[in-house]
């Protein structure tokens, strides 16, 4: 199908091609043959609504393999699997005839509390950036394209259609636009979503810094820019920016308004012309994708790669006494609601209906050869009486005291983690608290598996020897529990956000959700593990930690700077136990006396590596040399700082297991001088910097024994004189050597001098 240039549609054509047709569906342009296409939710499964299903609901969904979501696939830290797992997404929306998957969402976990933080990656945006392009590039693989959201600084959902993100530009720039910086250049998605929220008060769909400026001239981002359904604010003021296609249809509304700005001259119809052509582009793109993938699906396969996927995404935080992995012919007491009633996706837009659904319960049992007794021990109905929690924590402790292991499943009830709303605490139900209390009273082998969308506090770490932190993990998620439980799997996930020891101690405590439609960004560039690391807090598991049924030894690392200033990290690797196992081998760096504010270690690579008992690989990573780099607040552009880094090779942010210095050369930062500058910025600076000094010492050396006088005992003048502006220096005295004071022309002449072009 040929699709027409943007110079053959009126201007009220062109207009129309930049809001929906309904909820779900792009406008047609039936003159020319410019096909209707969709796009529809995800982003771990396919959500497409029938036809005359509303906006939420499940049950009007096509069933679609519904994989774990982000929080749980992103702590499986590996790149191919998250890459498969796209490419079965991309095949499942070729399948239905969707043209975008709305997804993937590569906010930062700012806050626990964030109520739609089980659709995100992480708290750091090297983990953020590297997953959500693999995610990208395995979904666009297959002809269908994606919508990297939410577009930026959307971190809570409280008051998200308007409360502003008051960020300052450095951790804006290397924490909550990193990640996405990284997709857009690595991967290309077709769409980006912008959100509801304001960024330091201007709405992010009508935003040109951050729509034009930074997205399209600094990125180099090629594809369409999109609302989020109901984002947008004022829609002319939105085009202008950048903002090209509204979600979802506004009735026609804004299209009129959008013709009517043109004629009254206060729109040039260039800016209708490049937004409808990024349309038109979307449309060739999705018609020349369409039919990539033809259907029935492969239920079956695609159910396995959950699966696959649900077991690399489980976290063995603690096994104190090798409790795991489970005899298969123990006597087993199965413990909690969700065993049988699995948690397995967040509330929202992003609920798939899922094509089957494993329950733990059944899968322990299938596996097991000895006996399954299953207990409730509690009920996540939102009224329950007193009565019957007391009743249900009885039965359980019955069944926990004649088992030879209780397996103990806690999470937080679907009501408490949703978009739209964040949670209140991070604590567990309370029933569910005393519950552990009486089933470790009654049978101390016990294992706790968690269901959760978001960390949660747990106070019972210390006496529980047993912990999987099971997150969210899917239709198969059951399957991959009994797995990693029997050891069928060898548990290899590692934390990708901080588990605190208490809501106090996070970053945002103060600042969130923020009051009067604000929310200030207090902890500035201190955002998961930087601020537990640069505080010295305890928490109660750090991120990238995460334990397996094997063990890793780490020989020591070498590292060296490449061609391209990237620095290449390699080590070797040895799984030194029993069994297959997998590790995730992170680097982060360091610079001892940066001349900027920084966390103590920053994650800048990583690598998950598989290895057979006894086997050692030599594991080569790249930590690229504009991950380095700061945001320099004065030139408003990424430097590089010079000097020896500390390049730490670690099996979590707390567990550093080598260490290298390696020599990085800075990049050249001159910053032109004006009267306010200091003493020392002069000093510094090439050009000005030499001639100040001779002036220094000429008149020194005119002083003579004299310089004394002005030098009180104990008192460093050159420090003090550091921070001292150019321009009031004439009121120091003599700057010349023949006592001459340094009056504003001499200075300002020094200034223009050294704010001259330079000759080569």
């Amino acid at each position: 199908m040929s699709i027409p240039d943007v110079t053959e549609l009126t201007l009220e054509e062109k207009a129309s091609l930049t809001s929906g047709a309904s909820f779900w569906y792009t406008k047609p342009v039936e003159r020319l043959g410019v096909p209707a296409i969709m796009v529809t939710d995800g982003p771990h499964g396919l959500r497409k609504q029938r036809e005359g299903g509303d906006h939420l609901g499940i049950g009007d969904s096509v069933p679609a393999t519904c994989f774990p979501p982000a929080v749980g696939l992103g702590s499986s830290w590996d790149v191919d699997l998250v890459h498969r797992v796209g490419e079965a997404l991309g095949t499942e929306t070729s399948i239905e005839d969707v043209a975008v998957l709305l997804g993937p969402g590569i906010n930062i976990k700012r806050s626990p509390l964030c109520g739609r933080n089980f659709e995100y990656l992480s708290e750091d945006p090297i983990v953020s950036g590297v997953l959500g392009a693999a995610i990208v590039q395995g979904i666009q693989s297959k002809g269908v394209g994606t919508s990297l959201k939410h577009f930026a600084a959307n971190n809570q959902e409280n008051d998200r259609m308007r409360s502003s993100s008051d960020v300052d530009p450095r951790p804006l720039r290397e924490i909550y636009l990193r990640g996405f910086q990284r997709v857009v250049e690595d991967a290309q998605p077709w769409t980006v979503m912008c959100s509801y929220n304001r960024i330091n008060g201007v709405y992010a769909s009508e935003d040109p810094w951050l729509l034009t400026q930074v997205l399209r001239d600094e990125w180099g981002f090629e594809g369409l820019v999109v609302s989020d359904w109901g984002a947008v604010n004022e829609r002319v003021p939105g085009l202008a920016a950048g903002m090209d296609l509204e979600m979802p249809s506004s009735n026609g509304v804004t299209d009129a308004q959008i013709v009517a700005a043109v004629h009254d001259g206060s729109l040039d119809e260039s800016v209708v012309d490049v937004a409808a052509g990024r349309v038109l582009d979307l449309v060739r793109k999705a018609t020349e994708g369409a039919g990539a993938a033809v259907g029935p699906l492969d239920v079956d396969a695609h159910h396995a790669l959950a699966r696959e996927a649900a077991g690399r995404s489980i976290v063995l935080l603690k096994n104190d006494g090798g409790v795991l992995p489970l005899k298969k012919d123990a006597k087993l007491a199965v413990i909690g609601e969700f065993a049988g009633k699995p948690r397995y996706q967040g509330a929202g837009s992003s609920m798939i209906n899922p094509t089957r659904l494993d329950t733990a319960l059944d899968e322990i049992r299938a596996l097991a050869a000895g006996e399954v007794a299953y207990a409730q021990g509690f009920s996540n109905a939102l009224v329950v009486s007193a009565d019957e929690t007391s009743a249900l924590r009885d039965e359980a402790v019955a069944a926990a005291s004649v088992a030879d292991v209780a397996v103990l499943f806690l999470g937080l009830p679907a009501r408490l983690e949703s978009e739209g709303y964040d949670r209140d605490d991070i604590d567990l139900p309370a029933a569910q608290l005393q519950l552990v209390d009486a089933v470790l009273a009654a049978n101390p082998h016990t294992v706790v598996v968690l269901s959760n969308g978001g960390v949660v506090a747990l106070p019972f770490a210390d006496r529980v020897p047993a912990i999987l932190e099971g997150w969210l993990l899917g239709q198969a998620g059951g399957g991959a529990t009994a797995d990693v439980l029997f050891g069928d799997v060898n548990p290899s996930a590692k934390l990708t956000e901080t588990i605190p020891v208490r809501l106090e101690d996070t970053p945002a405590f103060l600042d969130f959700p923020g009051e009067f439609s604000h929310t200030r960004y207090g902890e500035g560039l201190f955002v998961g593990y930087r601020w537990y690391d640069a505080r010295r807090l305890e928490v109660a598991f750090p991120f990238g930690h995460g334990l397996s049924y094997t063990t890793f030894s780490y020989a020591d690392a070498a590292a060296q700077v490449d061609a391209d200033g990237d620095i290449e990290v390699t080590v070797a690797v040895t799984n030194t136990g029993d069994r297959a196992g997998r590790e995730v081998v992170q680097i982060y760096t360091s610079l001892t006396g940066s001349s900027v504010q920084r966390a103590p270690r920053e994650l800048k690579a990583f690598a998950s590596v598989a290895l057979e008992p006894g086997e050692t690989q030599v594991v080569t990573l790249t930590v690229r040399r504009k991950d380095l780099a700061y945001w320099d607040i004065r030139a408003d552009r990424w430097v590089v700082e010079g000097g020896d880094y500390t390049v730490d090779v670690a099996a979590s942010s707390r567990d550093i297991r080598s260490s290298v210095l390696v020599a990085v050369a800075g990049d050249e930062l001159t910053l032109p001088l004006s009267r306010t500058s200091s003493m020392g910025e002069v000093l510094s600076h090439p050009v000005a910097g030499p001639v100040v000094q001779a002036a220094i010492a000429q008149m020194m050396g005119g002083l003579g024994d004299g310089a004394a006088s002005i030098m009180p005992e104990g008192v460093d003048m050159s420090k003090m004189m550091e921070s001292f502006p150019i321009g009031r220096i004439g009121m120091m005295g003599a700057l010349a050597g023949d006592g001459a004071a340094a009056g504003p022309e001499m200075v300002d002449g020094l200034l223009a001098m050294a704010n001259a072009p330079q000759q080569d």
